[in-house]
């Protein structure tokens, strides 16, 4: 069994600013954003829609350019890289999980992680991603033939498997039911506990901040509310 876990990196963001269109169609999405997240902490950014949530997630992903502002991860500035140093500092820092799961169709459970740790040199254990995630007896199964709550376990397991240090998650229980979305922030709040790795996760849903260590909250892209939770609730005791 692997030993391998993360690194947790701090994210850094000071005045972030991003817009979108010209002219009368300009949209000012984010302005002047700064805040910092800990190494190995849970931060969840809540806000109603437009609010430029996955606009930051993306930027912190390195799938976004910001039009001023820094990002720095690990200490690391991302916003003075280069198209090829994003990709390496994706490949090799930052795992992604979506709303909708993104899995190959025509590749089985185990082929769509695989796909992934071929893009690091130490990658997780496999084997034992899928012992701790529920699918092994699934890993040979398509994802056409899994349910909402199998194939997102399938997507956090192919974001881990590199050993991220920071574990990005754009709504992630947003196509799931309410039962099976406790199921899943219960698995990401055990995949944080065990890999160590940075959890910020956007969602719209504000009984899930009960989890966190930090909330943020932004209302047309600026923050309004950055606070510390002394006491987060395990998922498993969220209030929905």
């Amino acid at each position: 069994m692997s030993e391998h876990t993360a690194t947790p990196a701090q994210v850094r963001v000071e005045g972030l600013s991003r817009h979108f269109g010209t002219g009368e169609s300009r949209v000012e999405v984010l302005h002047e954003v700064t805040f910092t997240v800990a190494a190995g902490t849970r931060c969840i950014i809540v806000g109603a829609s437009g609010s430029g949530k996955s606009t930051l997630l993306n930027a912190i992903g390195g799938l976004d350019s910001p039009d001023a502002g820094t990002i720095r991860v690990a200490g690391q500035i991302i916003t003075s890289m280069s198209p090829r140093e994003l990709t390496r500092y994706r490949r090799r820092h930052v795992g992604f999980v979506f709303q909708f799961y993104n899995l190959v169709p025509d590749l089985t459970v185990r082929e769509n992680i695989q796909v992934t740790a071929q893009l690091v040199r130490r990658p997780l254990d496999i084997d034992d991603l899928l012992v701790h995630l529920g699918m092994a007896e699934h890993q040979h199964k398509f994802p056409a033939q899994l349910s909402g709550g199998q194939q997102q376990r399938c997507a956090i397991a192919r974001a881990l498997v590199k050993g991220s240090d920071v574990l990005l998650c754009d709504e992630p229980t947003g196509a799931l039911d309410r039962h099976t979305s406790q199921q899943m922030l219960q698995v990401l709040d055990d995949v944080h506990r065990r890999y160590g790795t940075t959890l910020i996760m956007v969602t719209h849903n504000e009984a899930i901040t009960a989890m966190a260590d930090q909330v943020i909250e932004l209302r047309d892209g600026r923050i309004v509310r950055d606070e510390a939770n002394a006491h987060p609730r395990a998922a498993r005791d969220l209030d929905w």
